[in-house]
């Protein structure tokens, strides 16, 4: 009776041990779960929901600019052009469906560029033919004040529009808007307008860097030339426009960088 005993109290403790063990097995079988739906919330708001408010957002923005601009004149006093900024090439993060341009003169002289805007306010349409997009510019390249908000920025210290200099731009390729995502779709040739107050800027796109890194500030000198690959960019002064982004895709490591020049 004793030896029965004991058999049973051996045997009741293995299957414990089997139930305490697939007990854990699917308390992390449940938590691994969960992790991964959360995870995969988390990457869902960062890769369509934000896209979707801040293309909402920068759309409304260019509305309301060419609304403001209808409503008052033209404002064309001359504004000198700064030098440019020692700052690193910003990073940039589908393009944006294309709005309607309101009817503007084809090109302006570059002899009388916009004045400089307030800092982190949008200011300018850029839009590009090729890629259907439609964005606003504004001053400066703060990630939270501009660029998360699905603008282009203009760095500081670089030429305002139609200025003799290197009007310089950043924006997303991926997330927020990510109005950059297909600049490197972008050939010689190509025509990326800048609309400013009733004047429009026309730039042909000239030369593209593939990928250069996030120090190389020649790509937005006056006149822009890699530092880093100095067989790429210029060497004349004239009106450049230059566009930087991120690459390779969803990562910051790199740079990509288009230039066109301003068509006369």
């Amino acid at each position: 009776m004793r030896d029965h005993m004991r058999v049973v109290v051996q045997g009741g403790g293995r299957r414990g041990r089997r139930a305490g063990l697939a007990g854990v097995l699917w308390g992390v079988a449940e938590l691994t779960v969960t992790v991964g739906v959360v995870v995969l919330l988390l990457v869902v708001h960062q890769v369509w929901w934000t896209n979707r408010q801040a293309l909402a957002a920068a759309h409304e923005q260019v509305r309301e600019l060419e609304r403001d601009w209808t409503a008052s004149p033209s404002d064309s006093s001359p504004s000198p052009s700064p030098s440019p900024s020692s700052a690193s090439v910003s990073a940039g993060s589908a393009s944006a469906p294309s709005a309607s341009p309101s009817p503007r003169p084809s090109s302006a002289s570059p002899a009388k560029p916009p004045p400089a805007p307030a800092r982190e306010s949008a200011y300018g349409v850029l839009r590009i033919p090729r890629l259907g997009v439609v964005v606003p510019v504004a001053q400066g390249v703060d990630k939270r004040a501009v660029l998360d908000k699905g603008y282009v920025g203009h760095y500081p210290g670089t030429a305002q529009p139609g200025a003799e200099g290197n009007f310089a731009l950043a924006g997303h390729r991926n997330t927020h808007g990510e109005p950059f995502r297909y600049i490197n779709r972008l050939r010689a040739g190509d025509e990326l307008i800048v609309d400013v107050r009733g004047q429009r800027y026309t730039y042909v796109v000239g030369k593209v860097l593939a990928e250069t890194g996030e120090r190389d500030t020649g790509v937005i000198a006056p006149v822009p030339r890699s530092t880093v690959r100095p067989e790429y960019g210029y060497s004349e002064p004239g009106a450049y426009i230059t566009l930087t982004t991120c690459t390779p895709e969803y990562t910051s490591k790199y740079r990509l960088v288009v230039w066109g020049t301003l068509r006369r």
